[in-house]
């Protein structure tokens, strides 16, 4: 599992030139299974990404793909993790051979 800091390297302004078609691209990865949760960070200065992805690699050829990515408008923190404790809820999100 990750968590995908985004940060913001442009101004909101500009930043929101390109949230159309973010949110298409997170849109796009809900529907393949490739993320769980998403949005910006409060105050909005960047935001956040889960995903339930176990390749590292895929995961970051999928974020080439993110339109802030592409117009260089934001920088990528990828974060891997593998949850011990969480909500039953989340469990289905959960690879339980490595926990």
């Amino acid at each position: 599992m990750f968590i995908i800091d985004i940060t913001y390297k442009e101004s909101l302004e500009h930043i929101d030139q390109y949230l159309a078609e973010h949110r298409a691209f997170l849109d796009n990865g809900y529907k393949e299974n490739y993320f769980i949760a998403s949005g910006p960070k409060n105050p909005r200065i960047s935001g956040i990404i889960i995903s339930q992805l176990r390749n590292r690699e895929q995961l970051e050829d999928i974020l080439k793909k993110d339109p802030f990515r592409v117009h260089d408008v934001a920088d990528y923190k990828i974060i891997e993790f593998s949850p011990t404790k969480y909500h039953s809820n989340f469990a289905t999100f959960i690879d339980t051979n490595t926990t």
